[in-house]
C-alpha cells in the first residue's frame, strides 16, 4: 500500500492512498495508520541532541566519550556524527541489525573497534547508521531515560504526536518484500532495534509526521510548548557537508537530509526498514510538507526520496503558496523609537525602517529580505534574521539629540540619499 499526504500551514490538504486491500480502520481513518518510519527516525534523535545542547547538558564538539567513557573512539563528536562526518563505519559489526534482535547500548558500544573509524572526520561523508546508534547513547547517558522515554516526554508529548511510537499499535501495516520474478509477498519480521533504535525504529502517522513537519516549517509559530528553540531548528536546517558534489542536488544539515529542486530547497528525511519506506519532505519558506508510506521494500525502480521531490515539487509550482492574513501591531513605538522608523539611504538604494513589536529594516521593494531587530541584554539593537544576524544596530544623534544616522554593522544609512563622504 502506498499513501501521500500534503500539508500546507499545518493543514492536511491533500491525501491519497493505492493498494491491493484497504488500510486498516477504513478510508476515513488512513492518514492514522501507523507506519515505520525507519530514518526519518533520526529527526527526532537529532533534536533530542540539540535540545541537551540547549540546555548545557552536552557540547557538540567535545567527545563522546566524556559521556560514554567505554567508547574506544575518542576523535566521535555529536556534531559530526549528526552530519555523518564523524568517518564511523556505516553499520555495526554482526549480523544485519534492521533484520535481527538488537542488543542493548552496553553491548553495542562494546563492540565496536578503533578500526571502526574507516575515514578522518570532517573529510568525507559517510552515512552512519551506527552513529546515531550512538547518539541515542548519549540522550540516555545524560538524561538516565531510554531513548523511547525522552523520544515521548520531549517530543512526543508537547508536540501532540500521540500516534507516534517506539512499537507499532493498530492499526499499523504490516511490512512486505516482494519476489522480482514470481511477485509473491513475504511478510518481514519486525525486531526490536533496541540500541539501534534511535537510527531507524519509530513507528508514525501521515497525521503526526505532518505535525513534526508543521514544527519544523516554523517552530516560532507551532500551536505547542517550545521543544526546541526556532534559532536551533534554524541551525539544524543548514547545509553541513553536500553529498552529490557533481550537481549539488543533495546534501545533510544536523540531522536532516537536504534536497535541491530548481530554486528550492527541501529538508526532511527518508526511511526504510525491512518492508517499509518512508519520506518527509518540508519546504520551510512556504510552510508546505510531503509524507509518503509503502509497506514494502522498493518501489519498482522508483526511490521514495525521488518520489517525495516530485510531490512537493509538483504542489509548489500548481498550487499558490497560502497568504497570511496581516494582522495590526500589538504595540506602539516607544518615543525613541518612532524617529528611527521612514526611509533611510544607503548608496543611492532606499531602506525602510518599520515597526512590529521590533525593528524591521528591509530594502524597499525586497521585504522578503528584511533584517529584524530587537534590543539585547545590553540595550542595543540586535539583528536576528538575514545578512545582518547578529550584528548590532547603533543609533547615531545630532546635537540636539535627533537621529541623522543608523550604523548597522559600520555600514551607515542616512536621512540623505546623497550625503557627503565623510573620510
Amino acid at each position: 500500500m502506498l499513501i501521500a499526504g500534503v500539508f500546507r500551514d499545518g493543514d492536511l490538504v491533500h491525501l491519497a492512498a493505492a493498494g491491493s486491500s484497504a488500510a486498516p480502520g477504513g478510508a476515513a481513518r488512513v492518514a492514522d495508520v501507523q507506519s515505520r518510519i525507519g530514518s526519518i527516525s533520526k529527526t527526532f534523535t537529532a533534536a533530542l541532541v540539540m535540545s541537551l545542547r540547549d540546555e548545557g547538558l552536552i557540547d557538540l564538539d567535545e567527545p563522546l566519550a566524556t559521556h560514554l567513557p567505554a567508547l574506544k573512539l575518542g576523535r566521535l563528536t555529536p556534531r559530526n556524527l549528526l552530519a555523518h562526518l564523524s568517518g564511523l563505519q556505516r553499520e555495526p559489526d554482526g549480523a544485519w541489525w534492521e533484520r535481527n534482535p538488537g542488543v542493548d547500548i552496553p553491548t553495542l558500544i562494546a563492540a565496536i573497534a578503533p578500526s571502526a573509524a574507516i575515514h578522518t572526520p570532517l573529510r568525507t561523508f559517510h552515512y552512519s547508521n551506527l552513529g546515531y546508534g550512538l547518539l541515542g547513547a548519549l540522550v540516555t547517558s545524560v538524561t538516565g531515560e531510554t531513548f523511547t522515554e525522552a523520544l515521548t516526554s520531549r517530543i512526543c508529548k508537547p508536540l501532540g504526536l500521540d500516534r507516534t511510537s517506539y512499537a507499532p499499535a493498530d492499526p499499523y501495516l504490516r511490512g512486505y518484500v516482494v519476489h522480482p520474478h514470481t511477485n509473491l509477498m513475504r511478510e518481514e519480521p519486525r525486531e526490536d532495534a533496541r540500541a539501534m533504535a534511535p537510527a531507524g525504529q519509530i513507528w508514525s502517522t501521515v497525521t503526526d509526521l505532518g505535525a513534526w513537519a508543521t514544527f519544523i516549517a516554523d517552530p516560532a509559530r507551532a500551536a505547542s510548548p517550545v521543544v526546541l528553540a526556532p534559532a536551533t531548528v534554524e541551525e539544524m536546517c543548514m547545509p553541513v557537508a553536500i553529498t552529490d558534489q557533481d550537481s549539488w542536488s543533495s546534501g545533510h544539515s544536523l540531522g536532516f537530509q537536504m534536497w535541491r529542486k530548481y530554486d528550492r530547497v527541501y529538508v526532511g528525511h527518508t526511511g526504510s526498514m525491512p518492508g517499509y519506506l518512508a519520506v518527509l519532505m518540508i519546504h520551510r519558506s512556504s510552510r508546505t510538507a510531503v509524507v509518503a508510506f509503502a509497506n514494502t521494500y522498493s518501489l519498482g525502480g522508483v526511490s521514495i526520496g525521488g518520489l517525495g521531490v516530485e510531490l512537493l515539487t509538483a504542489v509548489l509550482e500548481n498550487e499558490p503558496v497560502s497568504t497570511r492574513p496581516w494582522r495590526p501591531t500589538a504595540t506602539e513605538p516607544s518615543p525613541e523609537v518612532t524617529p528611527l522608523l521612514g526611509a533611510w539611504w544607503w548608496m543611492g538604494d532606499q531602506f525602510d525602517v518599520s515597526w512590529n513589536g521590533e525593528l524591521v529594516v528591509n530594502e524597499a521593494g525586497h521585504p522578503a529580505s528584511a533584517w529584524r531587530f530587537a534590543p539585547d541584554a545590553a540595550g542595543e539593537w540586535r539583528c536576528h534574521s538575514g545578512m545582518n544576524d547578529g550584528e548590532t544596530l547603533h543609533v547615531r544623534h545630532d546635537a540636539a539629540g535627533v537621529p541623522i544616522e543608523l550604523d548597522i554593522a559600520t555600514f551607515i544609512f542616512s536621512r540623505d540619499p546623497w550625503p557627503d563622504v565623510v573620510r
